[in-house]
């Protein structure tokens, strides 16, 4: 006999804006030390490693906000799935 599932938790809130920016600057910091440092001419496509990091974690900084606020206009899937009791 199994025991009855307890409901799942509320997710946690966060600001995922501050990880994205992390991120970053992360890839900054690595690109500007590559770019001190030098790279061979074989290795130079982690130039572009860095730059692509860059780009896509400054799209979801942009993004983060537009897709936080449509979840929180949308109507809640689990209550639509949900059989009527």
């Amino acid at each position: 006999m199994t025991r009855p599932r307890r409901p799942d938790p509320p997710p946690l809130r966060t600001d995922d804006r501050k990880i994205a920016a992390a991120g970053v600057l992360a890839w900054a910091v690595a690109l500007a030390i590559l770019l001190v440092v030098g790279l061979p001419e074989d290795r130079r496509w982690w130039l572009w490693v860095c730059a692509v990091g860059i780009a896509i974690g400054s799209f979801g900084y942009w993004y983060l906000p537009r897709l936080h606020r449509g979840r929180s206009t949308a109507p809640d899937e689990t209550e639509k799935a949900l059989p009527p009791t």
